[in-house]
C-alpha cells in the first residue's frame, strides 16, 4: 500500500488508573472504580471518539504481594469487552488469554462468543505466560521453560484456528418453511488428539462473523518473533527508540516473507506512553509528579521478575554491569534486552533509582513527554520512516490521558493525514485492513 494510503493503526491500552506506576495516586485518579464497569465502558467510548482502532487489555493470573503500594491486578477481560461491547459500536476489542493455562475449546469458544457480540471486532491477543507465581497457581511446580512455551503456542493456535473453522460460513441457514435450521454435513469434528490436546467435536456455536477473530502476538524475542511471523496479525511491541522500531520492523518483515505470508499481513503496533501538556515544560513537570509519586521500592522488586536483583545496592548507586542473562532467563526474554539496551544507551551511567523512574511509566516501551504537537510529530516520524504501523497508546494517568489524547493529539494526526476522520467498516478486520480469512478443510498440525 502506497503510503499516502496508509493510515495509522491506534490502540488504547487500559490499566485501573493509567501506566505509570504513580498515576493511581493523582490527584484526578479514580483508583476505587477498578471493578466499575461504567469506568471501562468510559474509557472506551473515549477511545471511540477518537476512531481509534480498539482497546486492549492486558492480564494478569496470579497474585502480587506489590498491591501493598501499586495496582497490580487485572478483571477477566473477555468479560470486561463483553460490557464494553454492550455500549460500543464501531472500536475494535483486545483481549488477552494464554496459551499455558486455558484449554484451547474453551479460549476458541469465548472469543468466537465475543466477536459474535460485538458483531465482528474480537482479538486474541496471545502470550505464552512466563510468570514464577502464575505457574504454581496453575499447578505447575516451575515455569515451563521459554522454547517449549512457544512451540506449545504454535499447536495451540493452530488448533484454535481449526475450532473457528469447524464451521462452514454456509452451515447455518434457518429455513423455517422446511424445518431446517442448520446443515450438519458444513460442519467439522475435528477428532484432535496430539497427546497433548485432544478435541472430539466441532465448536457449539457457528463461525465468527470475521472467520477468524485478529490474531494479536504480544512478545519480542526471537521465538516470540518466529511465532508472529508464522501466525499473528498484529504485534504488540516494546520498542525504545526510532532506531531499534526500525530494525524490529524490518525483521519482522523479512521474517514474515520467509514465512510465505503476503507484505502487510502483519501490523507492527508497539507501545507509546503519552504524557501531554501544553508546553513541553508543563508536560515534564507531570511527568515529574508522576515520578515523585513512586514508591521506588516497588519497582525494584518489580525488577526481580526480570531476572534483575539490585536489592544489594543502594538506589543512588550505578546501575551495575551485569544486570543478567537474556540466555538463561525463562521469563520475558525481549523486556529484559530493552532494559539493558536502555541502560548501555543512556550516555552516563544511570543510578538505579534513574533507571526505576525511566520504567516506572513506559516498562521499555516508547515514550514521548511533551505537547500534543511533540507527540503527533514523533509518531509521524515512526510511522513514515518504517518504524510502525502505529501504536498501542499507553497513558500515564486515566481518565485525564484519554481525554487529552482524543481531543489534542488525534486532530493533529487527522490534520497530517495519516489518521482516519471516521470508520469506514464495521469489524477490527476492517479497520487495520486484514482479509477475512477463508475457511480451510485441514491444516497443517505443528505438534513439539
Amino acid at each position: 500500500m502506497a503510503l499516502s494510503q496508509r493510515k495509522l493503526i491506534l490502540g488504547a491500552e487500559f490499566h485501573q488508573s493509567g501506566d505509570h506506576e504513580g498515576g493511581w495516586r493523582m490527584p484526578s485518579a479514580q483508583p476505587w472504580r477498578g471493578t466499575d464497569l461504567s469506568y471501562y465502558q468510559s474509557l472506551s467510548r473515549l477511545a471511540e471518539r477518537g476512531k481509534m482502532d480498539f482497546v486492549f487489555f492486558a492480564d494478569f493470573l496470579a497474585y502480587t504481594p506489590r498491591i501493598r503500594q501499586s495496582i497490580r491486578w487485572e478483571l477477566e477481560p473477555l468479560t470486561l469487552l463483553a460490557g464494553v461491547a454492550a455500549v460500543t459500536e464501531r472500536i475494535g476489542l483486545v483481549a488477552t488469554g494464554s496459551t499455558l493455562y486455558t484449554e484451547p475449546y474453551n479460549l476458541a469458544r469465548s472469543f468466537a462468543t465475543l466477536d459474535h457480540l460485538s458483531g465482528g471486532r474480537a482479538a486474541w491477543n496471545i502470550v505464552t505466560t512466563g510468570e514464577t507465581a502464575t505457574a504454581g497457581d496453575f499447578g505447575h511446580a516451575q515455569v515451563v521453560p521459554h522454547d517449549q512455551r512457544y512451540a506449545h503456542a504454535h499447536e495451540y493456535t493452530a488448533l484454535i484456528r481449526e475450532l473457528w473453522d469447524s464451521w462452514d460460513d454456509a452451515a447455518l441457514a434457518p429455513d423455517r418453511d422446511h424445518g431446517r435450521y442448520a446443515d450438519p454435513a458444513r460442519v467439522r469434528p475435528l477428532d484432535y488428539d496430539s497427546g497433548r490436546h485432544r478435541v472430539a467435536g466441532a465448536l457449539n456455536l457457528p463461525r465468527p462473523p470475521q472467520g477468524h477473530p485478529v490474531l494479536v502476538q504480544a512478545g519480542s524475542s526471537e521465538d516470540g518473533r518466529n511465532f508472529a511471523a508464522a501466525h499473528a496479525e498484529m504485534v504488540f511491541t516494546a520498542q525504545p527508540s526510532l532506531d531499534y522500531g526500525q530494525a524490529f520492523y524490518q525483521d519482522m518483515q523479512r521474517r514474515v516473507a520467509l514465512a510465505g505470508r503476503r507484505p502487510g499481513s502483519l501490523k507492527v503496533v508497539p507501545g507509546l506512553l503519552t504524557v501531554i501538556g501544553s508546553t513541553d515544560e508543563e508536560a515534564q513537570r507531570l511527568r515529574n509528579q508522576l515520578d515523585d509519586l513512586l514508591v521506588p521500592s516497588v519497582y525494584a522488586n518489580l525488577l526481580g521478575s526480570f531476572g534483575i536483583d539490585l536489592s544489594r545496592f543502594d538506589l543512588d548507586d550505578p546501575v551495575p554491569e551485569n544486570l543478567g542473562s537474556v540466555a538463561g532467563f525463562e521469563g520475558i526474554k525481549s523486556r529484559l534486552a530493552i532494559i539493558e539496551h536502555l541502560v548501555r544507551h543512556w550516555g552516563d551511567k544511570p543510578t538505579i533509582r534513574q533507571l526505576i523512574r525511566r520504567l516506572a511509566g513506559s516498562r521499555g516501551h516508547f515514550a514521548v513527554t511533551g505537547t500534543p504537537g511533540k507527540i503527533a510529530a514523533s509518531m509521524q516520524t515512526w510511522f513514515e520512516q518504517g518504524a510502525a504501523d502505529g501504536f498501542i497508546i499507553k497513558y500515564s494517568h486515566l481518565p485525564g490521558g484519554i481525554r487529552e489524547f482524543v481531543d489534542e493529539v488525534v486532530p493533529l494526526l487527522q490534520r497530517a493525514g495519516i489518521y482516519r476522520n471516521d470508520y469506514e467498516g464495521t469489524t477490527l478486520r476492517e479497520h487495520l485492513g486484514l482479509a477475512r480469512p477463508d475457511r480451510v478443510q485441514a491444516r497443517e498440525r505443528q505438534v513439539a
